[in-house]
């Protein structure tokens, strides 16, 4: 790779340099063939006289002088066409340096030039596509965070009044225990998935057993099972893997727990293990209601959530989570998923 590297470099510099020799020949010529043309006609009307052979360095001199003359005039006039795309590369710069994203250069000139304009402009459009993200998860993480908490002052007022009857109060006093339940689910996600887009390494990795993972988070969403009385149809090879356990165990939790959300009461979740092609390859199905393509577009994209009926069971960063585990355990996921007829995902983890 660092030879690649090394080469390329060579091969830069040298088409810069050929893209020099002829510019540097170019003005050497045009000064040579213009000042010997006009000494030529200043010995032809008899204002420099035709020197014998002992004399003719003053004629040489002149000649000099006149292509110096020329060359420098050359020189600066394409100096001036050469160096406009690196002027104007730089008051792009400066625009970028001040907030604006949107400037964009020409990619004419020189081969080199044409890259480096070209370079700028791809990271013109990556800075306006991250401060167009920035603001859209602002403008979303305020709004998440507004709903709940506009949920819970007004319930809370109502709990002021007297003329509440027991079970009002206790369906009350249960709503604002779910949204406060459900801010608590959104900051720490939202902390999560802040702290994983920064990593760019996984460290603390260990060898464990991923069954066992899996059999673990089952039991945990226990209680959720059995609150719609579903049960969970396993089948999982003994695998041992070296990763994060930690960030796996939110990845397993996120998966199994849209899998309850969105399947029906008594309904049946499988959940496959096995090795293949040198991968783990974990399968969890549901029977839930399935996603259109538009869904599965999007499925991965921070707070979208199709089924808007269950907005509030949840907040729309679990698969942003998923996503991002995978890329740094440099796993993947699939998705199967058709109307009427549940959704299917797999994960691909790499056995180290």
């Amino acid at each position: 790779m660092k030879s690649r590297k090394a080469m390329r470099g060579i091969t830069h510099r040298l088409s810069t340099l050929v893209m020099l020799v002829p510019f540097v020949f170019f003005i050497l010529f045009i000064s040579i063939i213009l000042s010997g043309s006009v000494l030529l006609l200043l010995i032809n009307a008899g204002v420099i006289p035709l020197f014998p052979m002992g004399r003719i360095f003053v004629p040489l001199i002149f000649l000099l002088l006149i292509s110096l003359f020329i060359g420098t005039v050359l020189a600066i006039l394409g100096g001036e066409r050469l160096l406009r795309p690196l002027r104007n590369l730089t008051e792009a710069t400066k625009e970028v340096a001040s907030g604006n994203f949107d400037v964009r250069v020409e990619t004419g000139g020189s081969h080199e030039l044409s890259r480096l304009a070209t370079s700028f402009n791809e990271m013109a459009r990556e800075l306006s596509s991250i401060e167009t993200l920035r603001s859209d998860f602002i403008s979303t993480i305020s709004h998440e965070f507004k709903t709940p908490i506009v949920s819970i002052r007004g319930f809370a007022r109502r709990l002021k009044k007297n003329a509440l009857t027991d079970e009002q109060r206790n369906e009350y006093l249960d709503i604002i225990i779910s949204e406060s339940e459900r801010l608590t689910r959104l900051s720490s996600n939202v902390l999560l998935l802040s702290r994983l887009e920064s990593t760019e390494k996984v460290v603390e990795e260990i060898e464990y057993s991923l069954d066992e993972q899996i059999r673990r988070t089952v039991l945990l969403l226990e209680p959720q099972l059995q609150k719609k009385q579903m049960e969970v149809d396993i089948a999982l090879e003994a695998v041992r893997i070296i990763a994060n356990d930690e960030m796996l165990s939110h990845l397993w939790i996120n998966l199994l727990g849209n899998a309850i959300k969105f399947s029906p009461d008594g309904g049946i979740i499988k959940i496959t293990l096995a090795i293949i092609d040198g991968d783990a390859v974990v399968t969890i199905s549901d029977q839930g209601a399935g996603m259109d393509e538009e869904v599965k577009r999007r499925i991965f994209d921070k707070f979208y959530q199709g089924d808007q009926s269950r907005a509030t069971e949840g907040n729309g960063l679990g698969l942003s989570l998923v996503k991002r585990i995978l890329e740094l355990e440099k796993g993947k996921v699939e998705v199967v998923s058709e109307l009427g007829k549940g959704t299917l995902f797999t994960v691909l983890l790499p056995v180290r």
